[in-house]
């Protein structure tokens, strides 16, 4: 559990770094800090104290505290061989091929890891954030949280910007920022998926996607495409729209209320392969079968996907070269070389759960 002083201190130390005190700024007295975290004087001294030995804060006697440049500091510390890696998850779906991949590269460099994930959390990333810089690291990976949104985090970035850390975008980017990133084409895979569909003998398709990163907002794009390019049934499509923080069940009873017409759908396109396998769990539930009545679809190619039955047909995600490529660029970028940035085009993988549509 954390003492009263590390709270006080982690607490300056990340308003600190978030910029709310700028350098040379007038920190709160110690009355007021006292006030503010509900400590006593000796607590909030022995916080300052280790600020000050960290040189993040600088006192004037009689003057009061201040806020000591701490990037200078920082500057002479970053010769550490840390890389620190972001994503919004870590320990499941296609997360764990992507950092293993990383690792391999920067490992073979003689750098070590540090991990931090979001859970697809704008105050967790901002968290994360802090923390990295906090550490000192001298590089950072960084899967962007919830990355179709307005991005609140927005200051440390213009922070890690202006430090010169090099920083890689993974999976995503904010489109507000000119790291480079490495990423899938979505939109074009979806795209391509949703046209077999049509070549199975589907024209009545449900789409469902995440809307609030970039992933899913270009994947519905490829959706959509797909039917401009079939206006005689454009509109037989229908789409299910959520957020990373929405109740699936939620959803899930949407999906099952529009499989309970008699005009249902014939095929669904899921935003990956994650949601496939629940949703086939709520069609089943509808006593309809893979792929007789329904035929479903992914995207990304978990590793699971090919063992349920049926088998998902669904997108390769390049989970391992995604890392590896991304290990390679930030040894490039830490090396002060030229980079562009990756986007890989991906392969339709064609299993049992889309079927042949038979005719009526």
């Amino acid at each position: 559990m954390e003492s009263k002083y590390e709270m006080v201190k982690q607490g300056l130390k990340s308003e600190i770094i978030a910029g709310k005190y700028q350098v040379t700024d007038k920190l709160p007295t110690e009355s007021e800090l006292m006030e503010q975290y509900k400590v006593s004087r000796y607590t909030i001294r022995r916080a300052i104290g280790e600020l000050e030995n960290e040189h993040y804060v600088y006192r004037i006697q009689g003057g009061g505290m201040f806020v000591d440049e701490w990037q200078k500091g920082r500057s002479s510390k970053v010769n550490n061989k840390m890389i620190g890696l972001i994503t919004t998850h870590i320990a499941d779906y296609i997360f764990p091929s992507i950092i293993s991949g990383i690792d391999r590269v920067i490992s073979d460099n003689g750098y070590s890891m540090i991990l931090s994930n979001t859970h697809n959390n704008h105050q967790k990333e901002r968290q994360s954030l802090i923390r990295m810089l906090d550490d000192n690291i001298e590089a950072m990976i960084i899967e962007p949280t919830q990355s179709a949104l307005p991005n609140p985090n927005r200051d440390i970035y213009e922070k890690i910007k202006a430090s010169g850390i090099p920083t890689l975008f993974i999976n995503s980017h904010y489109e507000d920022f000119t790291f480079p990133y490495v990423e899938t084409q979505d939109s074009d895979a979806e795209q391509q998926l949703t046209e077999y569909l049509f070549t199975q003998g589907h024209e009545k398709i449900l789409g469902i996607f995440q809307i609030d990163d970039l992933q899913g907002v270009h994947r519905m794009d490829g959706f959509i495409h797909a039917y401009l390019k079939h206006p005689k049934i454009s509109y037989l499509s229908e789409m299910v729209m959520y957020q990373s923080s929405d109740e699936m069940v939620k959803i899930f009873d949407k999906v099952s209320g529009i499989f309970q017409r008699e005009d249902r759908p014939t095929a669904i396109a899921c935003y990956n392969d994650q949601l496939a396998i629940q949703i086939i769990d709520v069609v089943r539930s509808l006593d309809l079968r893979i792929p007789e009545d329904v035929a479903v679809v992914g995207f990304d190619d978990y590793q699971l996907s090919k063992y349920i039955e049926p088998s998902l047909t669904t997108i390769v995600h390049p989970k391992g070269k995604m890392g590896i490529d991304a290990g390679k660029l930030l040894m490039r970028m830490i090396n002060h070389e030229e980079v562009e940035s990756i986007r890989y085009p991906l392969d339709l993988k064609i299993r049992k759960s889309a079927g042949i549509k038979k005719n009526q």
